[in-house]
């Protein structure tokens, strides 16, 4: 086991990392040994202590003596995975996000063929798009802040940290993050983040990897049909009742076809990994034409809440970051409203808000930061946990989520037959896609109140606390300054949020800002909406086997399949399902 010394640096805006020699010599001046008998030390974690009396960066490092056992190097360049052979089983990919790359890589390290489909542009083209997305234009149904190579996280902060996972797992994704051109820090910072203007150069490098093992890597190609065959007993794989059963439905191909027409093209595979995002609710609706079962899931909506970021460090150092650099400050609160959490939600000091949206007529927010945080405001989303049985029978009418789905129908007729307006479900299994017709009807109705243009609606946060008390005149406060370059348009949320939402919106607002004073003033406001914090269904599969139930060869896996919250989890669950497809087909070694 190494021995673990704890080294400090004065407050910075970036600590200085020592490597090498110069961590070496550090390490055996806290040990008191001659650095002679130092085989190697590593840098653990390194954090800031923000507390009063400290205010400065901790790092800890792991120390091995020389006739220790040391750990295995750190990989700086990108595997040389060797390419599968031709006949090799044939395994497609839908999504190139974290849960796809990582399955991928995964799979022809297994010897399996892969092919990957994206229905958004490469890395590099997604660019231009968003850029026009931000200058007000209409969002690209395929290419966007959520579609495309990467993923979502990839323009979106590439913030890292995660609850979930085991700690192994979890430094591994960090490590081949790391061999792709992260930086090395991600590996021991305690809120690892590598930034949007820094994500893409890894996420090429990552695919860069893939096709020099011979996968197979699609751009603009929408998946359209996922063709399924009877299972034979002769197929040599059993398949409980569950998943289809033998002579039930097994995964044959896929259908695919260019976003800009033609002639579609039939892909063969031994299995099918449904990788897609939080947004890609079609993709779902494909998994359970194929015969896949859905179940409703909760997730959260609310808002984004925007402050100077001058004005939270101010709270937050208590003026320290006059007198010397400091890293953008952060928060993060939490509060019980009424049974519901009311929390903030990829907080982005130094960051931007930005327009999310997959769809024309709606309106989306989320929230991105470049790698060194230093816009000068900080934002956050700001919302309410949603459970299934919120927008079921009496209750959905209490929240105000018939009104909601109602009023958007009438505001977008082209929506209606999905929204399904006056049909609520009674149970949350009656209607899997419930929470994803309430979320779209959220967006349709924010787009309404922004007034065009991908500008969105916002109101100052004290006047929202105050009208959500009953206590606020007509007059509505124009927008602050924002970093939301399409523009703000100034709008009584509480008018149209759903009730329940509102509600207890208001009363998060009000204890936040008892925490953290001013949070809920004159100087923060809210922008509307934050929709897309996680997938409003989840593809069900098989626990051992991790194939959709009811259709065998079928794997679900990260955000949009409803099994991940983050790039993280993501990835370490697209693993999860590449390792299940070659426990069942990798060739023998």
């Amino acid at each position: 086991m190494p021995r673990e010394v704890v080294l400090h640096q004065p407050p910075s805006s970036e600590p200085l990392v020592l490597e090498g020699d110069a961590l070496v010599d550090a390490a055996a001046r806290v040990l008191r040994v001659d650095r002679s008998r130092i085989a190697e030390a590593r840098l653990s974690k390194l954090s800031f202590d923000a507390r009063v009396r400290e205010r400065r960066w901790r790092m800890s490092v792991d120390v091995w003596m020389k006739g220790e056992p040391l750990p295995a190097p750190i990989r700086r360049a990108p595997p040389d995975i060797a390419r599968p052979r031709e006949r090799a089983p044939t395994v497609a990919v839908i999504g190139s996000g974290p849960a796809g790359l990582f399955a991928a890589l995964d799979l022809l390290a297994a010897g399996l063929n892969v092919v990957l489909v994206e229905r958004g542009r490469d890395v590099q083209s997604r660019r231009r798009d968003l850029a026009q997305l931000n200058r007000g234009a209409a969002a690209d149904p395929d290419s966007n802040y959520c579609f495309g190579e990467g993923g979502a996280g990839t323009y979106s902060d590439g913030k890292l940290y995660t609850r979930s996972g085991v700690k192994s797992e979890v430094r591994a994704v960090l490590e081949a993050l790391v061999a792709h051109g992260a930086r090395e820090d991600i590996l021991a910072s305690w809120r690892p983040h590598i930034g949007s203007n820094k994500l893409p150069d890894v996420v090429r490098a990552l695919r860069a990897t893939l096709e020099r093992a011979g996968a197979r890597v699609l751009f603009e190609t929408r998946a359209e049909r996922i063709e399924v065959a009877a299972t034979s007993a002769s197929a040599g794989v059993s398949a409980s009742a569950g998943r289809g059963g033998v002579g039930g439905p097994r995964v044959a191909a896929v259908h695919v076809r260019s976003i800009h027409g033609g002639a579609g093209e039939r892909i063969a595979c031994d299995a099918l990994v449904l990788a897609t995002g939080h947004s890609a609710n079609d993709a779902v609706a494909m998994a359970a034409a194929a015969g896949a079962a859905l179940a409703p899931k909760g997730f959260a909506m609310g808002v984004r809440i925007e402050h100077a970021q001058d004005w939270l460090d101010a709270r937050q150092y208590g003026g320290l970051r006059e007198h010397c650099e400091l890293p953008a400050s952060f928060y993060e609160l939490r509060h019980q409203s009424d049974g519901r959490g009311v929390y903030s939600f990829c907080m982005c000091p130094g960051g931007f808000i930005v327009p999310a949206t997959t769809r024309a007529d709606a309106v989306v927010v989320n929230g991105m930061s470049l790698a060194r945080r230093d816009s000068p405001f900080a934002n956050s989303g700001l919302v309410v946990q949603l459970e299934p049985e919120d927008w079921c029978g009496e209750r959905a009418r209490e929240w105000g989520f018939d009104e909601l789905v109602a009023h958007a129908a009438a505001l977008r007729p082209s929506a209606k037959e999905f929204l399904r307006p006056g049909v609520s479900p009674a149970t949350p299994d009656e209607d899997p896609l419930a929470g994803a017709r309430v979320q779209l009807a959220l967006e349709l109705v924010a787009a309404d109140a922004g007034g065009g243009g991908q500008r969105a609606p916002a109101l100052r946060a004290d006047a929202f606390a105050a009208f959500a008390a009953g206590a606020v005149g007509e007059a509505l406060p124009e927008p602050l300054a924002t970093s939301y370059q399409p523009g703000l348009r100034a709008s009584s949320l509480g008018a149209w949020l759903p009730r329940g939402l509102a509600l207890r919106l208001a009363e998060g607002l009000r204890a936040f800002d008892a925490r953290l004073t001013g949070f809920a003033s004159e100087r923060g406001q809210l922008v509307g909406v934050e929709s897309r914090t996680s997938s409003p269904v989840r593809v069900l599969r098989d626990e051992e086997t991790l194939e959709a139930v009811g259709v065998a060869g079928l794997y679900p896996c990260g955000e949009g399949a409803g099994y991940a919250g983050g790039i993280v989890s993501a990835a370490l669950d697209g693993r999860r399902a590449a390792a299940a497809v070659a426990r069942r087909l990798a060739p023998a070694t």
